[in-house]
């Protein structure tokens, strides 16, 4: 006959070979991420790619909710308000969440609020639409110093407000873009696909199919190197007309709110180093996309966020955006 304690390590046998692979936590219920923005946006996409990874690894069910409002601030809120147990957790640029507190999009916030899972970085690309006369990102600059332009963006919090705002900024007066905020990046390239507006500076990532199905046309990627997306003709950098303009990756991620049991922290570590640092799935997206796979979790996901965060934080500054100071939320901005 076999002994109780027998019987007890057979049972975890079980269930360690048929449970989840990383049992330091095991979810009794759904984990839901909250998504600030419209589905089919560069958060909305990326955090479908990698929810299956996650939800197969911690065996259990992971609901994406859309809950989009005031440049993603309002599904960040939510996050926030909801029980610290783990169950709720939210995605988006890093940027974001990080700066929320300075504009007063969000209140007595910050980086360190949250345990950082980043998943891929993205850049932004200026679009106009595919039957615009405007042929490269030197007609676009020309055009808008000439005369009022319309720009579509997920908001002035968006990577597409932000990255017009850096737009603005490098290229100098008179910048005559008017922004026309939606309520994701998918609604704003599909408003330059449509003519609604004239141009987008979305993410690749919500503008690649677009782009591939010949309804907006690409001038210039956010960055010093062009973009290679799958299927596509090279993006040129934008520091092809604006050698000066400083550019920082902008990375993504999903965040756990601090607060929870540490074996939560635990446990989605250990999930992310093990299975999505090496995801296939999360490679092609991004290949076909247009997005950087650079997956990274807690202090070396930190390190790889500040230069976009103190970026960003510091030209709020700089364009009279901010209603907090950056430094009390412990970002310096570097010397004028």
């Amino acid at each position: 006959m076999k002994s109780k304690s027998m019987g007890l390590a057979a049972a975890g046998l079980v269930l360690a070979v048929c449970g989840p692979a990383f049992a330091q936590w095991v979810p009794d219920r759904p984990i839901n991420i909250i998504v600030p923005w419209s589905a089919g946006g560069s958060t909305d996409q990326v955090t479908r790619v990698v929810a299956p990874i996650l939800e197969e690894a911690l065996g259990t069910q992971i609901v994406v909710v859309n809950q989009p409002g005031a440049s993603g601030s309002t599904g960040t809120q939510s996050a926030l308000d909801a029980p610290r147990d783990g169950y709720t957790w939210t995605a988006n640029a890093i940027a974001n969440n990080a700066t929320y507190a300075v504009t007063g999009l969000v209140e007595n916030t910050s980086i360190d609020d949250y345990h950082i899972y980043l998943h891929v970085a993205n850049v932004p690309v200026v679009s106009v639409n595919a039957e615009s006369a405007i042929q490269d990102f030197g007609a676009l600059l020309d055009a808008v110093k000439s005369g009022e332009v319309t720009v579509g963006t997920a908001g002035v919090n968006s990577s597409g407000g932000m990255a017009l705002a850096a737009i603005s900024e490098a290229a100098g007066e008179p910048f005559n873009a008017r922004m026309i905020a939606y309520d994701g990046g998918n609604p704003a390239v599909i408003a330059a696909a449509s003519g609604e507006v004239e141009a987008t500076t979305q993410l690749a990532t919500e503008q690649a199919e677009m782009i591939r199905g010949g309804k907006i046309r690409p001038l210039a990627v956010l960055s010093d190197e062009p973009l290679v997306i799958e299927g596509l003709d090279p993006i040129p950098p934008i520091t092809q007309w604006l050698p000066d303009m400083p550019i920082a990756p902008d990375y993504f991620g999903v965040f756990i709110p601090v607060g929870a049991p540490q074996e939560v922290y635990d446990t989605v570590d250990k999930v992310w180093a093990d299975k999505v640092m090496n995801s296939p799935e999360l490679q092609a997206y991004a290949n076909e996309r247009g997005a950087v796979f650079a997956p990274s979790y807690g202090d070396e996901a930190r390190d790889r966020a500040m230069p976009v965060v103190i970026s960003e934080a510091c030209a709020r500054v700089t364009r009279g955006e901010a209603v907090l100071d950056p430094s009390e939320i412990g970002i310096t901005c570097p010397a004028e």
